[in-house]
């Protein structure tokens, strides 16, 4: 499994699948998710920082818990 940094806490986020896990059927899991907005953002965010979030989460609401 390969990991990237978390937009939100810089926490490093395992990505299941791709080519590492062709032959193992152990079941990777995610440990975040890339949202993916109307402007054409899109964040990687861990489930921590997910949670953090609104119930309808925009892009402001995102950028504003990665702090930009």
């Amino acid at each position: 499994m390969t990991s990237e940094p978390c937009d939100g806490c810089g926490r490093a986020v395992g990505i299941a699948g791709g080519i590492a896990n062709l032959w193992t059927f152990g079941g990777d899991a995610s440990e975040g998710l890339a949202l993916e907005f109307e402007d054409g953002s899109e964040y990687l965010l861990c489930y921590d920082c997910i949670e953090r979030l609104p119930e309808d989460a925009r892009a402001e609401d995102v950028a504003a818990l990665c702090g930009e």
